[in-house]
């Protein structure tokens, strides 16, 4: 999924003055916090082993614990978490302990006063997972019972030291009514599964690798499951999938992903499922997308179940993605798991990488070197549009933080985009400086090194650079250092000397906490930059466009295509040799680095790019930056041409260019988003976000109109009514016929019959959702029917429902009043189901965070719903609120009267008396 060591690690020792200024900065301004880097102490005991009996009952569960252990340290006393339970007994050694003379409890911790070297410690505690709405710890979902334990879960059952250092090996028993829960599960390995009395029935699991007690996990209830046998690394493999018995057919293609992922790990990496069976269960009522429990995955529904009637294309690609994901967190996660909150980068960016690479590559599978190369190219745009759009905005904001943080308030509130995104950037970032075998072989020591073993982002730094035999000291500041970088870039070719000099700049100025840190001083990163030069002339055998062979100064092989550059000082000089004509450069190629690149392309020199880019995605990048360019001119200048003649020209030829997948063209057609627009305006003004709405609409109606017969021809030949099938070739086809329905029906009002009809005639959820959402954003009077006729037939599917409250919510094509009244009704309906994390971000969040027309309305309407159910939700689940509370934290880059209607609305969240710590750190951070 998604504290604390005396001694420095060499690398902290190398940067002692810098990092402790941080520190005590951070510190002062944290004076309210408990959570410090600098405070890690390691825990004093070993917790052996970890035997738990849970007597499971929705009402009142009881829960049984010995912890066999042993002292490390000379402490006395052993703290352990706990809280929401009731604590029924304590014994040591079988020996009843007394209550404020052996050990003392308060609401937080449990405090065994004197302990002995070792010995064996007995707790008896109670919980009610039937009033535990938080879904935290052990809670009720429909007819069953599961957990979700990080990250401080499990002290919500039982008193524990509940830190990922501590590492013990589990046996759990778990005992049940038969009739209302048949199926037990827990981590690991079934020893014995058997019936008792009174109609009750228990199995045993054993664990056998340490695990710390986020990675614990039990299942209770009434599912069924979709089983398979495989054989892997010699041996047999059991694969269950646990859903509920009506969707069984849909949990086909999530087995399929867990499969190809571990055939994936295996061969790219050299890692096996090293239990008996690996189970994935799968409830609607969950917070996060997924849990990668040890053997045990649990999921939202959202991330499990597909078939084509009810899923898009869109969650076929989530489904294998968060598969991939959790079953890779195996090994990097679980085998090898992290110090402490402070290291969450340490698995999740790992892991998101590897689910990247792992997407990546199924996309590719089976297709020519041409296509392979293409369906790689659209998996990093999407990558990194959602990097673009989220993240960076993350890093320009008040909760801006390093992907190791120093410092938090809430642990939940750093599951973030930073962590994960970025973190999975900074990995990627090791592969460029090393390469795939370098790579490869720093994760062979990493695993050599720390199975079984919780570690630090240090520890992964350090197995890069030793198996390698490279200084990566000054790359450790990524892990330290908050904000993304901007780098600027000035390129002069000398025609005498046929050189070309590229001069670098990187500026990476204080963000978030950092803005309090009058002093901190800010060092130069280590960024991998790819580059290439592209000829601007016929020169010889090179044609115009193609790539140049580079020859760096001192350096005698030339690279071909694409340049690594090294950089890393403030400033930076790097001299091409034997350039015989003036070339364009193409910077930051693959997206090496996550930065900011600023470089003085003219039009012509974007348009050059968007012809010739011999680099997949930079030349997709050239067309954002050409979409940029023009919407941000056109909010000057609402009255003029948002494009040249010649960017239309080029942008037809790409549009018609049979050469380029049907996939690449429909991200090469995709405007910026919002977001991402209004991020880049900020840094130079405030916004106003209807501006930016009305603009960024003009430039795609300019699209629709200018080549409506190209989208005509598009849709006629794409829309062929073949049999629906997932493949990366197939979903890109839709994705550009729907792109094109889409267009049509901004241009042409006749559009209305071909919508009906896809809605009518389709076999798949991808082009009905896309045909449902046109009409309700161009064609109110079908969309009436539409919207009936769709909830009529996927009443009984919960996940298709989200998408029917979702697309409404998203409707920016009506007046204000006609969304309020549309939200209004939408949260009196019947299916909208409150708690349901699933469905408040179907409504909610997508109103709050998908539709900026709606939400940034001058009167303050939108701010004032999203601060009733920020309020509201905190209620009941402040994971989910201060999540939703994140929607406001950029109030301070909007212009007047936005800026002080969202501050109103966020200060009167702040002034709640029981808002919870989860939304009170957000809120407080983005007040200041």
């Amino acid at each position: 999924m998604r504290t604390y060591r005396l001694q420095l690690s060499p690398y902290e020792k190398a940067i002692t003055g810098f990092f402790t200024t941080v520190e005590r900065l951070i510190e002062r301004h944290f004076v309210s916090t408990n959570h410090l880097l600098s405070d890690y102490t390691p825990y004093p005991f070993h917790i052996h082993t970890t035997e738990l009996v849970f007597d499971l009952s929705p009402e009142r569960t009881t829960v049984t614990s010995w912890l066999d252990f042993e002292r490390k340290t000379g402490a006395q006393a052993m703290v352990l978490d706990g809280e929401h339970i009731e604590l029924i007994a304590v014994s040591l050694d079988e020996v009843a302990l007394i209550a404020d003379v052996d050990y003392t409890v308060n609401a937080t911790q449990l405090t065994l006063h004197t302990l002995p070297e070792s010995g064996v410690l007995s707790i008896i505690t109670a919980c009610t997972p039937s009033t535990n709405t938080s879904l935290s710890g052990l809670f009720t979902t429909g007819a069953h019972l599961m957990t979700q334990c990080e990250a401080e879960g499990f002290r919500r059952m039982t008193y524990f030291p509940d830190r990922p250092d501590v590492l013990s090996t589990y046996t759990v028993t778990l005992l049940a009514d038969k009739a209302q829960f048949p199926v037990l599960l827990s981590n690991g390995n079934l020893v014995e599964a058997r019936e008792v009395d009174n109609g009750g029935h228990m199995t045993i699991w054993n664990d056998p690798f340490p695990k710390p007690s986020y990675l614990f996990a039990l299942v209770a209830g009434q599912l069924a499951s979709l089983e398979e046998t495989i054989e892997h690394d010699g041996q047999s493999k059991l694969l269950q999938v646990y859903v509920e018995a009506h969707d069984v057919p849909k949990a086909q293609f999530a087995m399929d992903s867990l499969k190809a992922s571990i055939h994936w790990d295996k061969k790219r990496y050299n890692l096996p499922l090293d239990l008996e069976r690996f189970m994935i269960v799968a409830t609607s009522d969950f917070n996060m997308g997924a849990m990668e429990n040890k053997g045990l995955n649990i999921f939202n529904t959202k991330f499990v179940l597909a078939h084509p009637d009810t899923a898009t294309d869109v969650d076929f690609e989530n489904v294998e993605a968060v598969v991939g994901h959790e079953y890779f967190h195996n090994w990097t996660g679980n085998r090898v798991t992290c110090r402490d909150w402070f290291q969450l980068s340490l698995k999740e960016g790992l892991t998101v990488y590897r689910d990247q690479e792992f997407s990546s590559d199924q996309l590719a599978e089976g297709l020519s070197e041409k296509a392979a190369a293409s369906a790689r190219a659209v998996k990093r745009i999407d990558d990194v549009s959602n990097l673009r759009t989220a993240q960076f905005a993350e890093d320009a904001g008040p909760m801006a933080h390093p992907i190791r943080p120093v410092a938090y308030e809430e642990i939940n509130n750093f599951y973030t985009m930073t962590v994960y995104e970025k973190g999975a950037e900074v990995v990627r970032m090791y592969e460029t400086l090393l390469g795939r075998d370098g790579f490869r072989k720093g994760m062979d020591l990493y695993f050599e090194r720390h199975d079984g073993t919780a570690v630090t982002c240090d520890d992964f730094r350090a197995a890069m650079a030793d198996a390698n035999a490279v200084d990566l000291t000054q790359f450790g500041r990524w892990y330290e250092q908050a904000g993304t970088p901007t780098v600027s870039v000035n390129g002069t070719y000398d025609a005498a000397a046929r050189t070309y000099t590229l001069s670098l700049t990187q500026n990476n100025p204080a963000v978030g906490i950092e803005l309090q840190q009058a002093s901190l001083l800010k060092l130069p990163l280590h960024i991998p930059l790819n580059i290439g030069l592209l000829a601007s002339s016929n020169c010889g055998s090179i044609q115009v466009g193609d790539d140049l062979p580079l020859y760096l100064a001192g350096q005698t092989d030339a690279a071909t295509g694409t340049l690594p550059l090294s950089f890393t000082e403030a400033s930076q000089t790097f001299v091409l040799t034997d350039i015989p004509c003036a070339p364009v450069p193409s910077l930051n190629r693959q997206f090496s680095a996550p930065v900011l690149i600023h470089f003085n392309y003219s039009d012509d020199d974007l348009n050059f790019l968007l012809q010739h880019d011999n680099d997949a995605f930079n030349r997709w990048d050239a067309a954002q930056q050409v979409y940029t360019r023009c919407i941000l001119n056109n909010m000057r200048n609402p009255d003029a041409a948002v494009f040249s003649p010649t960017q239309l020209n080029t942008l037809g030829e790409l549009l018609h260019n049979d050469d380029l997948s049907p996939a690449y063209r429909a991200q090469l057609f995709t405007l910026p988003s919002h977001a991402f627009l209004a991020q880049l305006i900020s840094r130079v003004q405030a916004l106003d976000p209807q501006a930016l709405h009305a603009a960024r609409q003009r430039a795609n109606d300019a699209l629709a109109t200018h080549f409506e017969s190209a989208w005509q021809l598009l849709y006629s030949q794409l829309n062929n009514n073949q049999a629906y099938v997932y493949t990366g070739a197939a979903a890109g086809q839709r994705a550009l016929k729907n792109l094109a329905l889409h267009q049509l029906a901004t241009a042409n009002d006749d559009t209305a019959v071909l919508v009906q009809n896809q809605y009518n005639t389709t076999d798949n959820m991808t082009d009905r959702i896309a045909a449902l959402s046109i009409a309700v954003n161009h064609f109110p009077a079908a969309a009436t029917t539409m919207l009936a006729d769709f909830y009529q037939r996927y009443a009984n599917e919960a996940l298709v429902i989200d998408k029917w409250f979702a697309v409404q919510a998203a409707n920016s094509h009506v007046s204000h009043n006609a969304i309020a009244q549309t939200l209004n009704d939408l949260l009196k309906h019947p299916a909208f189901i409150k708690p349901n994390p699933n469905r408040l971000r179907a409504l909610i969040f997508t109103f709050c965070n998908a539709n900026p027309h709606h939400f940034h309305q001058t009167n303050g309407a939108g701010y004032d719903f999203w601060a009733k159910h920020v309020l509201d939700i905190d209620q009941k689940n402040p994971q989910v609120s201060s999540r939703l509370a994140r929607s406001m934290e950029h109030w301070r880059d909007y212009a007047e009267p936005h800026r002080s209607l969202m501050q109103a609305a966020l200060k009167k969240v702040a002034e709640n008396q029981t808002l919870s710590q989860d939304v009170r750190e957000i809120i407080g951070k983005a007040l200041g």
